[in-house]
């Protein structure tokens, strides 16, 4: 049970007290009317003695009496029969005593930790206790018991009347005539000799003392100095000032007691409780007794028979006695108030003590000389105690349903009133003792009332004894409470004993047997009753030593259904309030629905609906369970609740709680949607909200704007650059605030989930925003000139923002409204809405607003009705738009705690006009072949009012596209023909294809740029507001089969400098297919023959170049066969000669899967033809092979080789600077390397082959001829290359190794070595000579050696011959050499030597002159071995014998 401002000890006693009547003359109630209070209300705050009294057990030993309060009521007759249960006049009060008591603002609370449960609940309950002591003294007087009979009677005469003492002769009278004439079953009394207690009261104000004295005296001497007391009161004559306090005493029993004194004075009629002064005669006390026989008192109503007539006057008095603090007691000072409390004393120790002690005594002597047995009960024996015999009763005696029914006179009574004296007196020990007695005789004479009255007595008077000589016997209380319930049918009594012995289990810390007591009490007959006791019983299980927390709210959830009943609704929402702290968030949703939704017509009904609101809310965002009719009343409910709140308070709009807004999904996109394909237009890609988030994409994208941003800024990217976002999401960069542009829409989708199993019907859906004018501060953002959104809502102009200037909203941003939205049942639906800014400034997103309606109610609705139905449920509010940043994780606490940054993808800056792109693509392929060439064109559009300049493109493919050097704006025309005019620029073949190569000397500089970055060419380079152009754009298939993704990437600026942004990009992504055409082979080899003859008026030597050409084309691509129509080289060094194909084959046509192999001569250029003055110069060779030539070196087929080959080129231009540099001064480790490089560069060939075809392929009935050009780049000699992308393997797993390994040294193998200098023998081929003459044969030799190398180069020439084993030699085939033999020479870079040699022979024969062995080294090299250079090929001489 909760706290309660009394012990146990207190309430009990408090529970029983002795009760006093009171008999009140007119006059004497007059006087006490002028401090709005009646005689009894006078006396009520005074009942508690202060001191202690003294009485005199039967066995004369002393009995203090302790803080002893009684009971001073009116006295109310009544005819009417005592009921077991109260009446509907009580019950009511007692249900608006509870419901008056609610709980304080600010009070105390208990704050319990069982577990993972933190409940904070009410530490007391003020309402329980104000019903429990209401319902104590409201019980009926009962004649099984004499505890609320009345002991004595203060009969009260005012000091102004005539003659004082007639007055208290008739009170005296009367309360004779309604004690013992017979006539009233209320009240009762509890002794035939009834204490008469004269009281005269004198009201200072008025009266005259002297006489009042007087008066007193005359009563002294006539009732006795302990019978009679002179009260005087009134003794201020004036109101009280201001600043005089003076308490109130009354207000805490008038408020408490008269809140309902308006249904008291329905119910009730006023009966005689006072004697008028002017001789009323006994038949009109009995006509007033008539009206009242059916009426049941309260013994702390007003007191009715005391006020005058029911006037307008007497309710406005009434009114005044239930007013504030201050409005009682008026003409009463300090003094006054002691001496009401002085009155009090001495008649409670003058009068009522020594009354009670004389009875007690007579009593015990009654029964003593009845039963035969000793004079006191401290001296009886235990056959005394065992019980007497059944009383002789006869056999008309009455009965009950309860059992027997005792006459007033019979000894079990007197025991029991003997008992019940002692009790009041605190004299437990001995009361203790008649209860026990009684109940032995009761339960033998089966008088079951008795019995559990007796029982209940004894349990509660062992409790109080001192020192607790014995322990509660907490069964007699079971056992009376059974009597009471089962047997006797008495709910009354049976709440009151369970009410006394839960609170005293409740101070043994048995709360669980308290809280089983109380909740056995709860039945079907009172609501109230079981509601009060359930929530006892739900605090008794919390205040538990292991606290049960669920039963705690069960049983709070079940006294809140009680409450509810019985009409407490204030009452009924706290508990279930309280319970909803356990189950929340719990699993338990069904019981969260039913708590919530009880909570939310609680609060609608008592006028909260913020607390309706909230609990409605709580209902449609969880995850229900209920079923879609459920779900459905709550939908009801809910929509209902919200339309009265907007009712009462339209000056803002409410926040919805349905649909569920996905934040994170909240994308935002600026500018306008993409155009679709108009005709034989392509638009481009750009971005739309349709395409999915890709964050390597964006990176790829980041990377392509930062490479025209640094072609735009002379190769630096700005440090304040920021890449172009045009669509935000959760994903991307949200940390600074984004740009738009005015006049260009803002696209906000919003993800929206209808958890619910019932459709939802969103209406008049659109943005709420807030705007703030360019050259606003921050600071003054608030007070300044702002525009709230949707000019559709009647509450937006209400919202907490100031309008200073009346500014229409389509002026500023022109919104975009979705009169219908409609959402099925658990649908996540998207919406997206615009907004057009007009103005430059700060905007901010702040929410969406709509109405909101159930789904079913229109479907179901029809005619006038059905629209008014709709009406009424369809609300108007917003939800705000919150979306979060990213999670910090950079500093420590960062990562201890869940830290977000900003995210401002809502919030962008308007900024002024801008150019705006577009970009057509007109005649542009989806499939090609590798290599091919294929001409589009593609048109600029500028639709914004700025200019454009500075117009760029990027793509991840460079090699894809070209502008070419030249671009014309020839608008294209549609293809009719059956062959594609040709993209090439081309000329008839003048020379057959055996002769010399047509060259042409290109500048690098005339193409693209290398780096990636191409400016478009567009005519003036500025694009005027509305002025489009068109530009013929050459493609080429990637060189690798499959699909490939290209994306480019157009970049512009405005004219107009000094704007936030800076520039604008347009995305276009393509896809196009390729298939396989041609594979193309190519090697290179020294030439054999001697290098004079294959100079051909140049300098440096002849290479042949071999080209394996293969027709790989699936036949499923349609393409009948291929023709290579020409065969082009491009390089700063080399160039294809001639070719020198055997076959002298014009033409070279390859179908499916077949192969051909061409050969050329490839010669140094001149050197006049080098770059010079560090411009990059190429010569582009020409050889061709039909009967038209193909410029290579001009647009499109010289931009794709530059574009192609890019890399290469710088590679081989900077190994030939490297080359020329001295290594003197690098140290050894390096000098290494350095020499390798120069042994590698002599073998290196720069020399690029472009092949050029034409393919014949057949579509739809028609012949098509394509065309397309593949690329080869020549690095080294002897190291074939192919125009196929290799495909990369996968690596293979390496094994771990835990020790790093020495690299060994390295070494340049010997094959390489032997490239540094080529030899050639020049000799004749027959040689005649006459042996018979002469002997020996001497034939001269040319050996001629050519440096290779960039570096100079020692050779060593030794002639003698490989093998010296004089076995080995055969003398017909040996030769040798004469003169000198050994030969040491160095050879500068690319010089050429001859060495005169003379070979002797001593007959004819045919002989291998290549046996001279030449070694050869780098000058530069010490430590490296020499290595033998390899002759080319056996050189055959034939000895002929002319004799």
């Amino acid at each position: 049970m909760a706290q309660c401002a009394q012990s146990v000890q207190e309430f009990v006693q408090d529970s029983f007290v002795p009760m006093v009547g009171v008999l009140c003359s007119q006059e004497a109630e007059r006087v006490t009317r002028k401090n709005n209070l009646s005689f009894t209300e006078l006396l009520r705050p005074f009942c508690r003695l202060m001191s202690e009294g003294h009485i005199r057990d039967p066995n004369n030993q002393v009995q203090v009496v302790k803080n002893l309060r009684i009971c001073i009521n009116n006295v109310v007759t009544s005819l009417s029969t005592p009921q077991a249960a109260l009446s509907s006049a009580k019950s009511r009060l007692l249900n608006e005593v509870v419901l008056s008591c609610q709980p304080q603002e600010g009070a105390v609370t208990n704050m319990i930790i069982a577990g993972n449960y933190e409940l904070n609940f009410s530490a007391t309950t003020p309402w329980f206790e104000t019903y429990r002591e209401n319902f104590l003294q409201s019980m009926p007087p009962s004649d099984h018991e004499f505890l609320n009979h009345y002991l004595a009677c203060l009969l009260v005469v005012s000091s102004t009347e005539a003659v004082p003492v007639e007055q208290f002769l008739k009170l005296s009278q009367e309360q004779h005539r309604i004690q013992h004439s017979g006539e009233y079953t209320n009240p009762k009394w509890f002794i035939p000799n009834t204490l008469k207690y004269y009281v005269l009261l004198h009201d200072m104000s008025e009266g005259d003392e002297q006489r009042a004295n007087g008066v007193y005296e005359d009563m002294k001497q006539r009732y006795g100095s302990q019978g009679c007391y002179l009260l005087k009161i009134n003794t201020r004559t004036f109101p009280a000032e201001d600043d005089e306090q003076i308490p109130d005493p009354w207000s805490q029993y008038l408020n408490r007691n008269n809140l309902h004194s308006q249904d008291v004075l329905e119910d009730l009629s006023p009966t005689v409780n006072s004697i008028s002064a002017a001789g009323e005669d006994c038949h009109q006390y009995t006509e007033k007794d008539d009206v009242s026989n059916n009426v049941e008192s309260h013994p702390l109503q007003l007191n009715p028979g005391s006020l005058p007539p029911f006037t307008d006057d007497v309710k406005k008095d009434s009114d005044n006695v239930a007013g504030g603090a201050g409005s009682h007691g008026a003409c009463l000072t300090l003094n006054d108030h002691d001496h009401i409390r002085q009155f009090i004393q001495e008649f409670t120790f003058r009068g009522l003590l020594p009354h009670i002690e004389k009875n007690i005594r007579q009593l015990n002597d009654q029964l003593v000389s009845k039963k035969g047995l000793s004079r006191s009960l401290f001296t009886a024996t235990k056959k005394w105690f065992g019980g007497g015999k059944v009383p002789e009763k006869s056999i008309s005696e009455p009965k009950s349903t309860c059992g027997l029914l005792y006459p007033p006179e019979a000894p079990e009574l007197q025991i029991r009133k003997m008992a019940d004296l002692c009790f009041l007196v605190q004299h437990y020990e001995l009361a203790y003792s008649c209860y026990h007695t009684a109940k032995k005789d009761f339960l033998s004479d089966q008088a079951m009332l008795y019995a559990a009255g007796a029982l209940e007595m004894a349990a509660v008077s062992a409790f109080l004894q001192a020192g607790a000589p014995r322990p509660y016997p907490a069964h007699y209380m079971e056992t009376a409470i059974q009597k009471y319930k089962d047997e006797c049918k008495t709910m009354v009594l049976a709440e009151r004993c369970a009410l006394l012995s839960a609170e005293i289990l409740k101070s043994q810390g048995k709360y669980s047997e308290a809280a089983t007591l109380l909740i056995k009490m709860t039945n079907e007959d009172s609501d109230l009753r079981s509601a009060l006791l359930l929530e006892q019983a739900a605090h008794c299980f919390i205040n538990m030593r292991n606290p049960m927390v669920r039963k705690f709210a069960f049983h709070m959830i079940l006294a809140g259904h009680r409450f509810s009943k019985a009409g407490q609704r204030r009452h009924a929402l706290r508990c279930y309030c309280q319970a909803m702290q356990v189950y929340k968030d719990r699993g338990w949703s069904l019981a969260e629905d039913h708590i919530n939704f009880t909570i939310g017509r609680q609060s609608f009904t008592l006028n909260q609906p913020e607390g309706a609101v909230l609990a409605f809310r709580q209902l449609l965002t969880n995850d229900s369970k209920q079923t879609a009719t459920q779900q459905g009343a709550f939908l009801r409910e809910y929509l209902y609740v919200y339309k009265s709140v907007m009712g009462e308070n339209e000056s803002s709009l409410p926040q919805l709680p349905l649909p569920c807004i996905q934040s994170s999904l909240t994308r935002v996109y600026f500018g306008h949607e993409r155009r679709l394909a108009q005709g034989e237009k392509q638009a481009a890609t750009h971005v739309s909200l349709d395409q999915e988030y890709d964050q390597d994409m964006a990176v790829m994208w980041c990377h392509l704007e930062e490479e025209l941003v640094a072609a735009a800024n002379r190769g630096v990217v700005p440090g304040s650059f920021q890449p172009t976002q045009c669509c935000l999401n959760s994903q991307t960069d949200n940390l600074r605030q984004p740009l738009a542009v005015v006049e260009e829409p803002i696209i906000v989708e919003l993800t929206f989930r209808n958890p619910l199993k019932v459709s939802l019907a969103l209406s008049n859906l659109s943005l709420l925003w807030r705007f703030s004018p360019a050259g606003v501060s921050s600071v003054k953002e608030n007070t300044t000139e702002e525009v709230i959104s949707p000019l559709e809502s009647p509450f937006v102009l209400n919202i907490s923002f100031n309008i200073l200037h009346v500014t229409q909203k389509e002026d500023v941003i022109s919104a975009e409204i979705i009169p219908e939205f409609h959402m099925c049942s658990e649908e996540t639906k998207v919406a997206r809405l615009r907004l057009l800014p007009h103005r430059t400034g700060q905007l901010n997103i702040v929410g969406v607003v709509y109405n909101l309606a159930a789904g079913s109610v229109g479907e179901t609705a029809s005619g006038t009705e059905g629209q008014h139905t709709l009406d009424l449920m369809v609300v108007r509010g917003k939800q705000d738009l919150k979306v979060q940043g990213p999670r910090l994780n950079q500093t420590k606490e960062d990562k201890m705690l869940v830290r977000r940054g900003p995210d401002q993808r809502l919030d962008p800056i308007i900024t002024p006009p801008m150019p705006l792109l577009e970009v057509f693509f007109l005649q542009f392929p989806t499939a090609l072949l590798c290599g091919e060439i294929r001409k589009a064109y593609v048109e600029f559009c500028n639709v914004s009012g700025v200019s454009l300049c500075g117009l760029r493109v990027v793509s991840t493919h460079p090699e894809f596209f070209t502008f070419g050097r030249h671009a014309t704006t020839t608008t294209p025309t549609a293809s009719t023909s059956a062959e594609i005019g040709s993209a090439y620029q081309t000329c008839a073949a003048t020379s057959p294809s055996c002769s010399a190569s047509a060259e042409v000397l290109v500048p690098a500089e005339d193409f693209s740029q290398p780096c990636g970055v191409m400016d478009i060419p567009v005519e003036g380079s500025t694009l005027q507001p509305g002025q489009s152009t068109q530009l013929p754009l050459w493609l080429r298939g990637p060189d690798q089969e499959g699909v490939h993704e290209i994306n480019f990437l157009f970049y512009y600026e405005s004219t107009d400098k000094g704007n936030k942004m800076s520039h604008r990009v347009l995305r276009h992504t393509v896809f196009i297919c390729t298939s396989r055409s041609l594979s193309v082979q190519a090697s290179a080899c020294r030439s054999s023959g001697p290098p004079l003859h294959s100079l051909d008026g140049g300098g440096g030597g002849g290479t042949l170049v071999f080209i394996d050409v293969e027709n790989i084309n699936s036949s499923e691509s349609g393409v009948r066969e291929f023709h290579i129509i020409q065969v082009s080289s491009s390089s700063q060094h080399w160039r294809l000669h001639k070719c020198i194909n055997p076959s002298k084959d014009k033409d070279c046509r390859l179908t499916s899967r077949e192969r051909a192999k061409l050969c050329f001569r490839a010669t140094r250029c001149p050197p006049h033809q080098d770059a010079t003055r560090d411009v990059k110069k190429f010569i582009f060779a020409d050889v061709n092979l039909g009967n038209e030539r193909v410029f290579s070196s001009s647009t499109p087929c010289g931009d794709f080789f530059f574009r192609g080959c890019r890399t290469s080129g710088s590679v081989m231009s900077s190994r030939t600077s490297c080359s020329a540099k001295s290594h003197s001064c690098v140290p050894a480790e390096d000098r290494a390397s350095d020499i390798t490089n120069i042994v590698k560069k002599c073998n290196e060939l720069d020399l690029n082959i472009i092949v050029i075809w034409k393919a014949f392929v057949v579509e739809d009935n028609r012949q098509l001829i394509l065309e397309g050009q593949l690329h080869v780049a020549l690095q080294t000699i002897g190291k074939e290359a192919s125009s196929l992308v290799p495909r990369q393997e996968s690596q293979e797993m390496m094994l771990l190794k835990f020790k790093s390994e020495v690299p060994p040294p390295f070494v340049i193998p010997p094959a390489e070595l032997s490239q540094l200098v080529k030899t050639h023998l020049h000799y004749p081929e027959t040689y005649t000579h006459p042996f018979t003459q002469d002997s020996l044969c001497v034939v001269p030799v040319t050996l001629t050696l050519s440096n290779c190398s960039l570096a100079q180069v020692d050779i060593i020439i030794d002639m003698r011959h490989m093998d010296t084993c004089t076995e080995s030699l055969e003398v017909h085939s040996s030769f040798c050499w004469v003169g000198q033999t050994q030969y040491k020479l160095q050879l500068n870079p690319r010089e050429v030597l001859g060495l005169t040699l003379q070979a002797c022979f001593l007959q004819a024969g045919v002989y291998n002159l290549n046996t001279p062995r030449i070694y050869a080294k780098p000058a530069e090299q010490d430590a490296m071995c020499e290595t033998s250079q390899q002759m080319a090929s056996p050189a055959f001489i034939i000895i002929i014998n002319s004799s």
